[in-house]
């Protein structure tokens, strides 16, 4: 039951897919879709083997590049799996910088000196731990924050998503799609999250000492009373989630680059891109297994409109019961690439920039 259910909905996006691909476009070509086989094949997404989990299959295909734009600059080799081709596809992507975006799902700053921290002792945020927050801290700096900062001065712009509203404190912190701070803005801004941070007190309730079982059924009612992930008040305090999120201190954030709130929707976004002449989007971020895919700026919207690439080693999947992400990111990662094209960092490269 639950296989078919799921080769239904699969189905179902596949048949979305297609109906946008075969919506009016000024230029069509015809794509010949020829499949060599790779002979020894090396694994994928192995660069960062602390992060990820390289990914290994049997077959591989060489394809020929999907996007070819005139005056290409920016060079973007790119995989997707297919269960019918029976093994991976990879091909060259040739596009231009100047229509391309770097967008960076959810870089919440928590637990980075900012102010807005993990609830004690027992709430949890981001990636649920200050451990694994720290871990993802590090991704950041170490491979997301580089890969970013090597682009943006070619790119169309730089995009950072954000969870809430764009409240009066973020909007004096960072460009959004109508409005720039001035750098008086800025400092009176940081001045104010400095102190709206420091004033909530970060202390929920501890774990419950004892729970109520019935008889029958005392797995349902313990769970429903010591859940494994409970981020609401009872753990968080109330406000916790009204606190104005900021972006990391792990990347940098230049004047020029453009924060998007998630409760502004998907279709503001979209009308910001095409204004500044965007057709494909590289995607970096977390969570790889939940916002990176499902909140405004994931890739189940933007590949709605955009030639789409996500970077694989620029994203981690929440890893519950590991100490490592490497296997949940690799999961996430390689079920996306039934639908979505996959890069990784150093196969992303500019026309005379050493990688």
């Amino acid at each position: 039951m639950r296989l078919s259910c799921w080769i239904m909905l699969f189905s179902l996006s596949l048949l979305s897919i297609h109906a946008n691909a075969d919506e009016p476009s000024t230029t069509k070509r015809t794509y010949t879709n020829r499949l060599t086989r790779i002979e020894n094949p090396k694994p994928l997404l192995a660069d960062y083997p602390e992060f990820f989990e390289p990914i290994i299959e049997q077959s591989h295909f060489e394809a020929p590049a999907v996007v070819v734009d005139e005056a290409a600059d920016l060079h973007v080799r790119a995989w997707r799996f297919s269960y019918n081709a029976r093994g991976i596809i990879e091909m060259p992507n040739h596009l231009k910088a100047s229509e391309t975006a770097v967008i960076m799902v959810h870089p919440w700053g928590i637990d980075d000196g900012q102010g807005w921290n993990t609830p004690e002792p027992a709430g949890v945020a981001d990636f649920c731990t200050p451990e694994k927050n720290h871990l993802a801290a590090r991704h950041t700096r170490e491979i997301v924050k580089p890969f970013i900062n090597s682009l943006r001065e070619n790119v169309a712009g730089v995009l950072y998503s954000v969870p809430g509203n764009k409240d009066p404190i973020r909007q004096k912190l960072y460009r959004s799609y109508t409005h720039r701070p001035t750098e008086t803005d800025r400092r009176e801004g940081a001045r104010e999250l400095t102190a709206k941070l420091a004033a909530f007190k970060y202390v929920g309730e501890p774990l419950p000492p004892t729970l109520t079982l019935s008889k029958d059924l005392p797995v349902i009612d313990y769970f429903k009373q010591f859940q494994g992930l409970d981020a609401s008040a009872r753990f968080n305090n109330a406000g916790f989630w009204q606190l104005p999120i900021p972006v990391t201190t792990d990347v940098d954030v230049h004047p020029d680059d453009v924060v998007i709130y998630d409760a502004e929707g998907y279709e503001p976004l979209k009308l910001f891109l095409k204004s500044i002449g965007v057709r494909h989007v590289l995607l970096t971020g977390y969570a790889t297994d939940m916002c990176y895919c499902k909140t405004t700026a994931g890739y189940d919207n933007l590949s709605k409109d955009f030639n789409v690439f996500l970077v694989g080693d620029a994203s981690l999947a929440t890893f519950p019961s590991n100490t490592s992400p490497r296997f949940a990111v690799n999961a996430a990662i390689s079920f996306a690439a039934l639908n979505q094209l996959v890069t990784q960092v150093s196969w992303v490269k500019l026309d005379g920039v050493k990688p």
